[in-house]
């Protein structure tokens, strides 16, 4: 089946992470509606952040670099479906555009590759670490104030190779993105959600379609996955209170055990000597109650932010 004769057209990126997610999405599509192989078929676009290498994306335009592209095909009715990780998403979509579901949540902790020395209590003082994210920067300035961290941009195998050959001492990245290409087994040192919190969206996939596009937003509801529906539900509103982007450091997690809905949030300065964090349990019943439990959590800690977290 050719492009034109296919089902389904999903927009994608061309990194082998996004590859990887959108091929799970479309084996997800292929499977739940009894279709044949070449129903879906992927459209490989590149984005503002794929060609912009050398700058960290603060500097750049933040999340929606990464999706602007793709949004644009979506709007011209080039594609039908996005596949996301979710956390590169902006907290406002596009007019037109909706997040239609998302797959099932893998892992959302980060993870230490650090070949030579296996874990941050190991890292000496002084150590190289590497990290595209605000948010790692400041977490890993505030358990090791010692370290030196950089930014590094590139594809995961590229980071992996940049530790191997000590470019770096180590880097973090997302384990849910290693597991999903294989590459698991590079990792040093998970660390611990709990006192490493997560990125908001970390693990997820997330769906997008046109808001009008009634077919397709049907099409995903058969393997929309409600639980990560609830966890994100929350997590992007506490990140939309806090007008949350890639210039200012944010955690958020909620995590579904037990019948409740359990939310971790965090709000660093850069440096990561300043934090403010949130913890509160709701039960899991909707979405709505999800998103006003993360929109209330992100009102406040905005309200008591010290004078070292003014960036927001």
């Amino acid at each position: 089946m050719n492009a034109q004769s296919a089902l389904l057209t999903i927009g994608t990126r061309g990194s082998p992470l996004a590859l990887a997610q959108a091929n799970m999405t479309a084996a997800a599509l292929v499977a739940a509606h009894g279709w044949s192989e070449g129903a879906v078929v992927l459209d490989i676009i590149r984005t503002t952040g794929d060609a912009t290498q050398d700058r960290p994306l603060s500097e750049i335009g933040g999340k929606g670099l990464f999706t602007k592209e793709i949004d644009t095909a979506q709007l011209e009715g080039r594609v039908n479906l996005a596949v996301h990780s979710a956390k590169d998403l902006p907290t406002v979509l596009p007019d037109g555009l909706v997040i239609a579901g998302y797959l099932p949540r893998a892992d959302i902790r980060d993870a230490l590759i650090a070949p030579r020395w296996k874990s941050l209590s190991n890292l000496p003082n002084g150590a190289r670490i590497g990290t595209v994210s605000l948010r790692r920067q400041s977490m890993l300035k505030r358990l090791r104030s010692d370290l030196v961290v950089e930014n590094v941009r590139g594809n995961v195998e590229t980071r992996l190779n940049k530790a191997a050959d000590g470019t770096f001492d180590g880097v973090i990245l997302a384990m849910a993105g290693l597991t999903r290409l294989g590459l698991d087994g590079h990792v040093t040192e998970i660390l611990d959600a709990e006192h490493f919190i997560p990125a908001v969206g970390q693990g997820a996939i997330a769906l997008v379609t046109r808001a009008d596009d009634e077919k397709t937003i049907a099409l995903v509801a058969a393997i929309a996955h409600r639980k990560t529906g609830l966890e994100l539900a929350a997590e992007r509103a506490f990140l939309g209170v806090l007008d949350g982007s890639c210039r200012t450091p944010i955690g958020g997690s909620a995590r579904i055990d037990g019948g409740q809905l359990r939310f971790s949030g965090i709000v660093l300065s850069p440096d990561g000597t300043e934090a403010r964090e949130c913890h509160e349990s709701i039960p899991a019943s909707n979405e709505a109650d999800a998103a006003a439990l993360g929109a209330r959590l992100g009102r406040s800690l905005r309200a008591e932010q010290p004078a070292g977290l003014s960036a927001l």
